[in-house]
């Protein structure tokens, strides 16, 4: 970023990045557009979305059921893969048992838009036969959310990196990766990542804003509220609730100290550490109340499931029993636990196997980059800060490092959670899916941009991958073609 571009982008961050999303938004679209002119290898998202039955769309010849302007064929395409299932949801409910693999979070999201809609008469109460308008409405949320998103990581990036040389211009490099994401058209087309992403950055922006307030009551309220977010971010994609790690992270470094110091104190400084425990005490109870939050994202739905498939018995006596599914009897009832295994085959190493090894190669980019910044975070946050890890101070750090020494444990629990999500995704999962789930989290930006800015090698090479995987991502996405 040449020095006048630069002065011109620090000076206006926000019209730099609604630009910048603008223009990368046009291009996925314009290459959306290209990639429409050969027929889809599968046409379930033209069926869905037109509501073509599928016993008639098989006794017709494989185009019948293609659109016939390019604004469906557009909303066909992006309803493709698993947006399939989210569009699905929004429109009749969640029917199957597979279909509790997605988060609630997008289809009630679009349902309650939908009803809004209806509800101030700017649109007919008439269900129409196909599910266009939900993807239609899924596509104007998961666009907004990313828009949103990236606004706000830049004021996270803002606020955690305000005493760094030039932590204003590695706040906007990393505002502008996450608009050119390698989630690619995963942020664009009717999916959880660019929601999760957004209530993500929102719960770590309200957290911060708590860390940088303690010790108050203002402060404690700042992580209830991040705890809501990131319980929504879970609602959205299960993997947001590693988000409660810092909760629990902070629990461990900061108050089971305190408390011990407060116990074993003797003389007029236990006076001292009496009013200190009841602060102390206080934020206990806010990072509980937070952490039960995030928990609720994922809970709630396992037990609204667990309601329907174990504890529902038939409404009337003519009805047929339905076998109880098998997951209703383990040790852990989760429908999410059981779906991923049994129609997905996710779990241990389950996915090592030779015919997947260019899948692991194209998720190996990213892999390293959350592994790797999330060392460098836990490493560096330690060696710069850990002096005042156990006090609170005035939120300047030592020799001008990244992380005031209320927001270390902040940042060393979201780092760890980059970390475990990486391990999880390697050892439990269809490993290609890091490159879009990874864009809920934000401290590889922040390392990225970091790189990106010092003029690294690795970070130039880094964003050219992006770049260069989520374009050809594009094509591969709207031709139904993998990975995915």
């Amino acid at each position: 970023m040449g020095g006048h571009r630069r002065r011109a982008a620090l000076a206006h961050p926000h019209r730099t990045l609604i630009a910048t999303f603008i223009a990368w938004k046009s291009l996925l679209l314009a290459i959306s557009i290209g990639a429409c002119i050969g027929a889809a290898y599968d046409t379930s998202g033209s069926l869905v979305v037109l509501g073509v039955d599928a016993d008639s769309a098989r006794d017709s010849n494989r185009h019948a059921s293609e659109p016939s302007s390019l604004v469906g064929t557009l909303l066909t395409r992006f309803a493709s893969w698993d947006a399939v299932y989210f569009v699905s949801a929004a429109h009749r409910g969640y029917l199957f048992e597979q279909e509790w693999a997605f988060g609630s979070g997008l289809p009630m999201t679009i349902r309650s838009i939908i009803k809004a809609v209806i509800h101030f008469g700017l649109l007919s109460d008439a269900p129409p036969d196909g599910q266009a308008l939900e993807s239609l409405v899924g596509i104007l949320v998961v666009n907004t959310a990313h828009l949103f998103s990236v606004i706000i990581l830049y004021r996270l990036g803002l606020l955690l990196w305000r005493h760094k040389p030039q932590g204003s211009v590695i706040a906007l490099v990393a505002a502008l990766l996450h608009v050119v994401s390698p989630a690619g058209l995963f942020l664009s087309a009717p999916y959880a990542e660019s929601s999760c992403a957004l209530l993500s950055f929102l719960g770590y922006l309200l957290y911060a804003h708590g860390c940088l307030a303690s010790p108050s009551i203002k402060g404690d309220g700042y992580r209830i509220m991040a705890g809501l977010a990131f319980g929504l971010a879970t609602a959205f994609r299960s993997n947001g609730i590693l988000n409660g790690i810092p909760f629990a992270w902070e629990v461990i470094q900061l108050f089971l100290p305190r408390l011990v110091n407060a116990l074993t104190s003797i003389g007029r400084e236990r006076d001292r550490e009496v009013l200190s425990t009841v602060s102390a005490v206080r934020r206990f109870l806010a990072l509980i109340v937070g952490g039960v939050a995030v928990a609720a994202g994922s809970l709630v739905p396992q037990a609204v499931a667990y309601q329907r498939f174990c504890a529902s018995p038939p409404s009337s006596a003519e009805e047929t029993p339905v076998p109880r599914p098998p997951w209703c009897d383990a040790l852990v009832p989760s429908i999410y636990t059981y779906v991923q295994g049994h129609y997905w085959d996710n779990g241990f190493l389950r996915y090592w196997t030779l015919s997947n090894v260019p899948l692991f190669l194209l998720a190996a980019p990213m892999l390293a980059v959350m592994a790797k910044s999330g060392v460098h975070y836990l490493v560096s946050a330690r060696t710069e800060t850990a002096p005042r890890r156990l006090k609170e101070t005035d939120g300047k750090p030592p020799n001008g490092g990244p992380e005031p020494g209320r927001l270390v444990e902040l940042v060393r629990g979201a780092a760890a959670a980059q970390f475990l999500l990486a391990v999880m995704v390697l050892a439990n999962s269809h490993v290609q899916i890091i490159t879009r789930i990874s864009s809920g989290y934000p401290l590889w930006h922040f390392w990225l941009a970091d790189k990106f800015v010092s003029g690294d090698p690795w970070g130039k090479r880094a964003v050219m991958f992006m770049i260069m995987y989520a374009s050809i991502q594009g094509v591969l996405f709207t031709s139904f073609l993998p990975p995915a």
